[in-house]
């Protein structure tokens, strides 16, 4: 951590830190608070307006301090290399909490879903308790906050079909042949 992050954290003026990392999906974002992992986020999301969108959100106090979040890209790394099937670090679920009721219900249930399954929209809103609800599950999580961690990924349409993703479909594509190769 560099003096001037040290100091920022050691005098309460960083609320949120974040850096980035290099992944076989691409650049990603991370963001965490004190209480978590706050928000992973892809490129293509825009960097700037993910961090603005944490200012606004969460606190002003937003700083790049790639120390803090060392276990995290550890994890990320492990996961990457095929060594880890399920995520330790935890959650702070600030940005999820700003969606309705159901898109929650819907980010909490998707760490269910085990390394190397996948659900179907129609499947996951049966198991939340909503079995019409199909399109408000693709809402939820086209608008996962933590994608990658919490497995957005392994739901798919009920034809077989990858659906959307926040990441592109070539992310969602790699996520999950790098799941069956393990």
């Amino acid at each position: 951590m560099t003096t001037t992050t040290s100091r920022a954290g050691s005098h309460c003026l960083l609320d949120v830190a974040y850096r980035t990392i290099d992944t076989p999906v691409g650049r990603l974002l991370l963001a965490a608070t004190d209480t978590g992992l706050v928000r992973v986020a892809f490129e293509r999301e825009g960097f700037e307006a993910v961090l603005e969108s944490l200012a606004q959100a969460v606190s002003p106090r937003v700083l790049e301090a790639p120390a803090r979040l060392d276990r995290v890209a550890a994890e990320l790394d492990e996961y990457f290399a095929g060594q880890r099937q399920a995520f330790d670090v935890p959650l702070d679920h600030t940005m999820s909490s700003r969606a309705s009721g159901f898109r929650q219900l819907v980010q909490r249930y998707l760490p269910r879903i085990g390394y190397g399954t996948t659900r179907t929209y129609k499947e996951v809103a049966e198991l939340v308790g909503h079995p019409r609800a199909v399109r408000a599950v693709g809402t939820a999580c086209a608008t996962n906050p933590l994608p990658v961690v919490v497995p957005c990924h392994r739901v798919l349409r009920t034809d077989g079909g990858l659906g959307g993703y926040l990441g592109g479909l070539e992310a969602k594509t790699r996520l999950l042949a790098l799941e069956r190769a393990a």
